[in-house]
Formats: C-alpha cells, structure tokens, sequence
C-alpha cells in the first residue's frame, strides 16, 4: 500500500501533504459497476421517462451483505436490487413511493402520499428493516422486511400522525417528536439517529427504532427540543449545526455530517445528551466554518460534505462541492488530513467531473456514500448514476 508524509501545523489538522507523482492517491480503489443512465456525448442526463435501470439525481445508496437500495430522489423513489447487482446499468427489481418503474413525481405521481414519497434521501436495512428517510414530506418510512414487490406501503412512520399527512413539525412548533427535512438516517450500537436537518439538529433515539409519536431521547446541537437556529442562533461552535445531513460511527464513535458548516463533527463516546464535539474535521477548529470554494485546495478541508460512513476501520467522506470522495485508513481523531482521494487526480483538484466527459472515475456533486469492506456505493446525483467501486 502506497503511502505518504502529511505535515501538520501547530492546531494538528494536516496541510496539504507532500505526495510523489507516482503515489497512488487511489490506495487501489477503481469503480467496478454503473447503475443508471449512459452518458451519450459525454452526459449523464436522466431520460424523459423513467425506468427501473434509470436514476434522477440519486442522494442516497445502501449497501447491504446481499441487497442494495438506492434513494432515487429526484424521481421521487426507492429502488431495491435484492442481490448485489453484476452488469452495468441492470434494472432494479423492486421500486416503492411509485405504482411502477415508468411513473414519476412527487407522492406517487399525485396519487398521495400513502404510498408515494416527496425527495427520499438515507437508505438503510438494520436487523432485516427498511428504513428510508422522505425528507420532504418530514418523516421516515420503515418496512419491517425489505418488500418483494412494487408499491408496498410502509408499515411505520415516524416524524408524522398518520400516512397522509406531511408538514414539517407535523404543522406545528418543533419538539422532539417532529421533523423537518430529515436527511441522514443511522442505527450505532442501540441507538437510532436522525440528522433533522431543517431543524438544525441530530435526534436519537436509546432503543432503537421507536414507535410512532416517541420523543426522541437525545437531541444535539440546540438547547432545548423546541429551538432550531442555525448553530443555535449564534456562530458555528463545538455543540451546533448549520445542514447536518448524514450520521455513521461505531459503538465508540459518533460523526454528523454538518455540511453547512463545511465540517464533520465528531463524538467519542457517542453522547447521552447535548455536548460539545471531540474532534472536528474540515475546519481547522470548532468554531471556523469556511467554504473553501477555490484552489489551493487540500486533503484536510470541505465544502459542502454530504455524506460519510464508517466501516472496518476506513473512513469515506463525500466533500460533495470538491466533486470528490476523501478516504482515511483509521479514524482521524487528531483532525489529520484524508489519506487518499477518489475521482480526482490529486488533492489540489476538485472540477466536477475533472471538467472533462464523464468517465466511470469522476464525480459530479457526489450525495450519498455507503462502504462496506472492500465496497464503496457513491450516488453521484450530478451525473444520474450511482457508482460502485471495489477495492483491489
């Protein structure tokens, strides 16, 4: 394995690393299969109809040991392969928030949203459950097993009092048992974890998956359930969020995804209640927020991260406006820069699609990452396509 010597100034988050031209900054990942549309001349565009082999801005992916789903949000949908797909482009073979493959549009094409979906985002199977974060209609739909066919309603919903209804904050005043945007979905040890992005916080709940109209147990980055300022009304700090949008971690750790604030921000232990973060990454301390929207850029600063996940020891962080995918070899708790890079040549590079025809190696404002061992799910939305890569 290739490696390199990252320097560190005195605040200990890494600089820009001095890297050999002939390092692999890859560390032998390379992308193996291409859900979604073709590229024709160079685009990835979605086609006018949809299809069940098609996407429309994607934001969310989960890999599983056998199935994989896909949030399929700008078609307003869910779509399922129960078994590890093997072929470029191959179709799904079950699609939920639509009647059919061919059908698009918000609450199931009008239908209502019983059944139909409003910009589905996070995407999870926990213990044999479907769990899918409709981050527009304000709530998350669970399936107590992954459905076998077309157009299965939910069996629970959360964030909302019935199956029709979808204002944020259930039409009310924010508590702890309303949502507004929720985005990111996680289960970490026995708690299950909501960024409640439009109200400028992360929810948990102890015991998992709760019953509908549970308050959550845990409410971070505000000081009581009721508030929702952007980093609690004042700058960013240790303990607030602007967008928190995508959660991972083990039993020891916590990472929120707070793209607003251009940042991960993690917890270690997992908190019980509010608290200032442990570790930042992205910013040079806990109370800087910048975008870094021009060169030179690095492998120790974001811009508009979206995702990240955790798994075996590695850690991939979606730095979605960079157009890349930032990977560490351990959890960087002293704030160290990302050891290896995907979709771009180098860590001073961040065109979309490295201002070239998309090829199956770039990246366009990558949404939603899901790592498994040696799999690495990216749902590319700006190019129509999720992108599965392997690791040599």
């Amino acid at each position: 394995m290739s490696r390199y010597t990252v320097r560190h100034n005195i605040s200990g988050v890494g600089t820009r690393p001095d890297v050999a031209p002939d390092v692999d900054l890859t560390d032998g990942w390379s992308p193996a299969l291409w859900l979604g549309a073709p590229a024709p001349g160079g685009l990835a565009l979605p086609p006018a109809k949809p299809s069940m082999a098609w996407m429309y801005s994607p934001r969310g992916v989960f890999v599983g040991e056998h199935e994989l789903v896909v949030a399929d949000s700008g078609n307003h949908r869910v779509l399922i392969w129960h078994e590890t797909p093997c072929c470029d482009e191959q179709p799904a073979d079950v699609v939920l928030g639509q009647p059919d493959g061919e059908t698009e549009g918000r609450a199931a094409g009008g239908r209502g949203p019983e059944r139909g979906m409003n910009l589905p985002t996070g995407a999870l199977v926990h213990d044999g459950r479907l769990i899918i974060a409709d981050a527009w209609h304000h709530r998350i739909l669970v399936w107590n097993s992954v459905p076998q066919r077309n157009d299965v309603a939910p069996d629970v919903i959360l964030g909302q009092p019935d199956a029709s209804s979808v204002q944020a904050n259930r039409g009310g005043e924010c508590s702890a048992s309303t949502l507004y945007w929720p985005f990111g979905i996680a289960v970490i040890g026995s708690t299950f974890w909501v960024t409640d992005t439009g109200n400028r916080r992360v929810l948990g709940w102890r015991n998992g998956i709760p019953e509908p109209g549970q308050p959550a147990d845990i409410v971070l980055g505000q000081p009581d359930a009721s508030a929702r300022e952007e980093n609690r009304g004042a700058d960013a700090g240790p303990a607030s969020f602007r967008w928190p949008h995508d959660i991972t971690g083990h039993d020891d750790l916590l990472l929120i995804v707070d793209a607003g604030d251009h940042r991960v921000l993690g917890w270690s232990p997992p908190p019980q209640a509010d608290r200032d973060a442990d570790m930042v990454l992205g910013q040079a301390d806990f109370t800087t927020a910048d975008e870094w929207p021009y060169g030179p850029h690095t492998n120790d600063r974001l811009r508009f991260p979206y995702a990240a996940c955790l798994d075996s020891g590695r850690l991939a962080v979606a730095d979605t406006a960079n157009n890349r995918v930032l990977l560490w070899d351990g959890v960087p708790t002293d704030g160290r820069g990302a050891d290896h890079v995907l979709a771009q040549p180098g860590f001073g590079s961040n065109g979309e699609n490295r201002w070239t025809a998309v090829q199956r190696d770039t990246l366009c404002w990558p949404y939603g990452l899901s790592l498994r061992a040696d799999t690495l799910a990216v749902a590319d939305s700006g190019n129509n396509r999720v992108m599965v890569w392997r690791r040599r």
